[in-house]
This record gives structure tokens, C-alpha cells and sequence, in this order.
């Protein structure tokens, strides 16, 4: 490819001496002329369509050495050839272009879909970080549930201990405080007994 435009360049340089000393004499090949020359100085356009660009300036040159007969059928030759090489080196520039963006939108797809993955991963993490968290929390109310109706039972079993003694305690004192009223009884009685006795 290197070769070929260097050949292409030098095979310019050559073509355009004498295009160059017949552009006076010959206003269309001087037209023709700077629209290659237009070519070969668009850095976006150089690089493309040099056998194209070659074979144009080998029609300009035949039309600038071609006698009056034939300069109708040169010159239309020598603008189809300037005009193909100026499509082909558009078209190629183009197409060039076309595969730059279409490399450049691949490359922000992927990297928007790895983005997205990342994304997607952090949501993820977040996600299984929050379970877990709902997850020991779950368990620490559970085991605070567990504990509180363990210490009800124990409570209510206290208390069902302490109502008993209580209970114990309060029929005691009520069987002494009987006994103790029915001794009384007696030794009234008894003391009753003994004034009336002579």
C-alpha cells in the first residue's frame, strides 16, 4: 500500500511538469489540474484512490498533448477520470470514516455493557449485603423473642411459687389464729368456772 502511494506521488510530480507548462495554454487542463491538485492536498482525501488519481492525470496529460480533433473526446475522458478519482477518493475516505465510528461505537457498547455489569455487581453485593443484615436481624429479634418468653415462664413460675408459700403461710396463721381464739374460749370458760365454785 506504502509502495504503491509513493508511486502514485512520484508518478504526480512527474505528470505535473508538463501539465503545469500547459495550464496557460489550455484552461481546462488547468481546471482539471488544480482539482487533483485539490485532491493531493486534502490530508482527509490523499491517502486514498492514488490509481484512481493516476490514471486522471494521465487523461489530463493526454488532453493537454492532444491535437484539436481529438480534444473533445480527451477532455470528456479527462473529467470522467478527475471526477471518478475525486468520488473514489471521497468514497474511500468515507468508508474509512464509517469504520473509525463504527470501531468507536462498538468500543463505547462495550464499554457501557461493562458498566453496566459493574453495575449490575455492585446492585448485586448491595442486595446479598442487605439479606444478610435483614437476615441477622431477623435472628437477633427471634432470639430476643425467645429469651423474653423464657423469662415470662420463669416469672410466671416464681410467681405461681411465690402464690403457693404465700397461700401456705396464710392458712397457717389462720389455723393459729383459730387455735389460739379456741384456747382463749377455754380459759374464759375455765375462769367462769372457777368464781362460781363456794
Amino acid at each position: 500500500m506504502k509502495t504503491r502511494m509513493r508511486f502514485a506521488a512520484g508518478l504526480s510530480l512527474l505528470l505535473a511538469l508538463p501539465l503545469a507548462q500547459a495550464q496557460d495554454a489550455n484552461p481546462e487542463v488547468a481546471g482539471l489540474t488544480q482539482r487533483l491538485f485539490a485532491i493531493d492536498a486534502d490530508p482527509a482525501l490523499n491517502p486514498f484512490a492514488s490509481l484512481e488519481r493516476m490514471q486522471a492525470r494521465q487523461a489530463v496529460q493526454a488532453l493537454s498533448n492532444a491535437r484539436s480533433r481529438q480534444r473533445p473526446v480527451a477532455l470528456e475522458i479527462a473529467q470522467w477520470r478527475v471526477e471518478t478519482a475525486e468520488v473514489a477518493a471521497q468514497t474511500e475516505a468515507a468508508r474509512r470514516e464509517i469504520d473509525r465510528l463504527d470501531r468507536e461505537r462498538t468500543d463505547l457498547l462495550l464499554e457501557a455493557s461493562r458498566r453496566e455489569a459493574a453495575r449490575a455487581r455492585q446492585e448485586a453485593e448491595r442486595l446479598r449485603i442487605q439479606t444478610q443484615i435483614q437476615a441477622e436481624e431477623t435472628a437477633r429479634l427471634r432470639e430476643a423473642a425467645e429469651a423474653e418468653s423464657l423469662a415470662r415462664q420463669e416469672a410466671e413460675t416464681v410467681l405461681q411459687g411465690v402464690s403457693s408459700r404465700e397461700a401456705a403461710r396464710l392458712r397457717a396463721s389462720r389455723q393459729r389464729a383459730a387455735e389460739l381464739k379456741r384456747q382463749e374460749e377455754e380459759l374464759l370458760r375455765s375462769l367462769e368456772s372457777g368464781g362460781e365454785t363456794p
